[in-house]
C-alpha cells in the first residue's frame, strides 16, 4: 500500500522540501547515492573494481522544466567520459542515462533528447565504453527505443532497458534480442497505470520469466537487473539451457542493496555490475528505492527513529 504513495511523494516538491531538510536523511541517501560529485563516483568505482565488479554510472537529474538543464546534464556526462577516458575505467564502467534529463518531456523533446545524447554516446565510445537508455513511463517508450534504433546505426553497443510489468515488453524483447544488442530487463519502478501495466506483483515476476527466456534465447547479451533471489537463480537456470557461457551476460544490482549477494556471484565467475548513482537531484531516485522494497522503507524509518 505504501508504495504508490512513495512514488507519488517522489513528484512532491513540498514533500522534496522536508526530506531533504531532515538532518537523517542525508546519512541514509548515502547508503543509496554514491555522493553529489564525480570524484565520489570515481571512488566508489575503484572500490567495487578492486573486488571484482563493473559498473554504470547514473549522473541523477530528471524531470527538468528547461532545456538549459538538458545542456547541463549532458555536459555533466560528457565530464564523466572524460574522466573515464583518463583514468582508463572505461573497460570497467559504463553510463546509463534518463532522457528525461536531456529533455525528451519538453517540447520538441524527442529531437531535443536524441541531439543532447549522440555527442554522449560518441564520448563514451572513445573512452572506450558506452551507455545505456533507462526506461522511465510508458509514455517515453516509443521515443526512446526510436532514439536506440538512431543511436545503434552508428553504436550498435548502444544499451536498451525494458520493464517486464509493462504489458508490450515481451514484443520489445522479441525486436531487441538480436545480435549484438545489450538489453537490460528490471520489473519497473513507476506507477502504471491497469490499461499498461500488470498491477499484481506475482503477474510481473511472470511476466519477468518470460521476458528473461526471450532475451536468453536470443542472440543479444541480456543484463538482468533484479535483486531477487528467485530470478537470480532462474537466469543461472537458463544460461545453463541455452549454452550461455558466465561472460555472455550479467546481472546488475543497485549500489547499497544486497551487496553480499553481489559478492556472492563475483566470487562464482559471474559478471556482476552495480548501478550507481551519483549527484545532488537525488531525491526522486531515492524514493523510488523506498518504494520498491519494505526493507529498504524500514532501514529509513529505523534511521529517523534512532536520530530523532
Amino acid at each position: 500500500m505504501l508504495g504508490p504513495v512513495l512514488l507519488a511523494a517522489a513528484r512532491s516538491e513540498q514533500i522534496r522540501k522536508l526530506v531533504s531538510a531532515a538532518p537523517v536523511t542525508r546519512p541514509v541517501v548515502d547508503r543509496f547515492v554514491a555522493g553529489e560529485q564525480l570524484d565520489d563516483a570515481l571512488e566508489t568505482i575503484r572500490s567495487l573494481d578492486a573486488r571484482g565488479m563493473e559498473v554504470t554510472l547514473d549522473y541523477l537529474g530528471e524531470d527538468i522544466t528547461d532545456p538549459a538543464e538538458a545542456t547541463r546534464n549532458r555536459d555533466a556526462y560528457l565530464y564523466l567520459a572524460e574522466a573515464l577516458k583518463g583514468e582508463g575505467l572505461g573497460v570497467r564502467a559504463e553510463m546509463s542515462v534518463k532522457l528525461s534529463a536531456f529533455g525528451q518531456a519538453l517540447p520538441g523533446g524527442h529531437d531535443l533528447a536524441l541531439a543532447n545524447i549522440t555527442p554522449v554516446v560518441e564520448a563514451a565510445a572513445e573512452a572506450n565504453t558506452t551507455v545505456t537508455l533507462d526506461m522511465e513511463d510508458h509514455t517515453t517508450v516509443d521515443s526512446t527505443l526510436a532514439i536506440l534504433d538512431t543511436l545503434r546505426e552508428r553504436f550498435p553497443q548502444t544499451g536498451a532497458v525494458v520493464q517486464s510489468y509493462l504489458f508490450r515488453t515481451e514484443d520489445d524483447c522479441h525486436r531487441l534480442a538480436g545480435a549484438g544488442s545489450r538489453v537490460r530487463l528490471v520489473k519497473g519502478a513507476y506507477k502504471e497505470p491497469a490499461t499498461v501495466a500488470f498491477q499484481d506483483k506475482k503477474e510481473v515476476d511472470r511476466a519477468y520469466v518470460r521476458c528473461l527466456k526471450i532475451l536468453m534465447a536470443g542472440d543479444g547479451y541480456p543484463m538482468v537487473g533484479s535483486h531477487d533471489p528467485r530470478m537470480v537463480a532462474i537466469t543461472q537456470d537458463l544460461a545453463r539451457r541455452f549454452g550461455r557461457k558466465q561472460d555472455e551476460y550479467e546481472f546488475q544490482m543497485l549500489f547499497g542493496i544486497r551487496e553480499q549477494e553481489q559478492e556472492r556471484l563475483v566470487s562464482e565467475g559471474h559478471r556482476v555490475r552495480t548501478y550507481i548513482p551519483y549527484g545532488t537531484d537525488w531525491y526522486g531516485y531515492f524514493m523510488r528505492r523506498l518504494a520498491e522494497r519494505p526493507a529498504n522503507l524500514a532501514f529509513f524509518l529505523r534511521s529517523l527513529a534512532s536520530r530523532g
